[in-house]
């Protein structure tokens, strides 16, 4: 897992804040310098942070959990598909659906609305439709593809969030903060840390800084679910061993005391002829 050099960081332009008066004063230890009415934002701090960022990322994609993505802005919108698609995350880049985390039996429901429409159609129910009914039908399919397509596969509350703009995504911050799910966020210098759980400061209006961080996050993912795959094998294999073992211990438990019955046996049958011998 390699962090950006200050150099790459320097270079996708990560350093780059807002005007000052649009600064948020929670900011503040994050900010290197004012220069030209622009805030600059400390490079050292922002890779130490996306460094602890995507340590503890990595340890939540070892343990089989899931992130969920979000990103709504346009210049964020494909890149963090793309990169959440590579290691198999759900990801939100519509709109965010109200409710999506505090209320998510609702949002299952209509996951699952999309795959008895998907039923439908394979198993022969849209030709007993007329023409009208199909057409409403397969536009509110192509509605719900859209909005709830990329994360159709996630099944339970995601273990954390990672946001691009926390300004932007602030109800899906808000969410997460009040189930307890753990948030990651790309924060600029015009944004509220306060409710981010691992800060990285960063400018999240550039698509080459979005890019850089995010390639640096699914890399370590990427990591953690190899490493994942490595050790289930690893127990697999150890699994008939381990098995083994016991009924190995068993056998032998056995053959000690059919050796001992033996040897009792045959001190009994010589006791009768040792006692003529003494008499």
């Amino acid at each position: 897992m390699a962090t950006p050099t200050f150099e790459q960081l320097l270079e996708a332009g990560c350093h780059f804040g807002h005007l000052k008066r649009k600064w948020n004063p929670a900011m503040a230890p994050y900010i290197f310098m004012e220069r030209n009415g622009i805030h600059i934002i400390d490079l050292y701090k922002t890779a130490a942070k996306l460094d602890e960022a995507a340590a503890a990322l990595k340890n939540i994609a070892k343990q089989g959990k899931k992130v969920l993505f979000v990103a709504t802005k346009k210049q964020a919108k494909q890149v963090v598909a793309d990169k959440a698609a590579t290691v198999n995350m759900p990801y939100v880049i519509e709109r965010w659906p109200g409710g999506m985390l505090t209320n998510f039996p609702t949002i299952r429901k209509a996951v699952k609305k999309m795959t008895t429409i998907d039923r439908m159609a394979k198993d022969g129910t849209f030709d007993n439709l007329s023409k009208r009914e199909r057409l409403q039908i397969s536009r509110q399919r192509a509605k719900l593809e859209k909005t709830l397509g990329s994360i159709a596969d996630l099944n339970r509350l995601p273990s954390a969030l990672f946001v691009v703009d926390v300004l932007k995504e602030r109800i899906a911050v808000a969410e997460a903060n009040r189930l307890g799910i753990p948030v990651f966020a790309m924060v600029d210098t015009n944004s509220d840390p306060s409710g981010i759980d691992f800060v990285i400061p960063c400018n999240d209006d550039a698509s080459k800084s979005i890019e850089l961080v995010l390639d640096t996050i699914v890399a370590a993912m990427a990591e953690g679910l190899e490493e994942r795959k490595v050790e289930k094998v690893d127990t697999d294999k150890d699994a008939p061993a381990a098995e083994a073992a016991p009924r190995r211990e068993r056998r032998r438990v056995r053959r000690n005391d059919a050796e001992a019955e033996v040897a009792e046996e045959a001190v009994e049958a010589a006791a009768p002829a040792a006692e003529e011998v003494a008499e």
